[in-house]
């Protein structure tokens, strides 16, 4: 990859692989280059934030536990 985050391009090219439109993908990140990147590409952007951490600038939603994030994504489980 010739530039990493934050530049978009990592995020760009994983979309373009599974040939989704940015615009419906979603980055789970937990640091500022990460949501810098996720944000340029055009994508929703949730933080994984645990307990005691502190919710970065430009995030969609923060969240504290893995477990949540299948109900987050609207996947079910089971």
């Amino acid at each position: 990859m010739p530039r990493g985050k934050p530049a978009p391009d990592l995020f760009l090219l994983a979309a373009s692989r599974m040939g989704v439109r940015p615009d419906r993908c979603v980055v789970v990140e937990d640091s500022e280059a990460g949501v810098a990147a996720a944000r340029a590409a055009g994508m929703r952007v949730l933080q994984y934030a645990p307990v005691g951490s502190s919710v970065l600038n430009g995030v969609d939603l923060a969240f504290a536990s893995m477990m949540e994030l299948p109900s987050l994504l609207g996947v079910a489980t089971g």
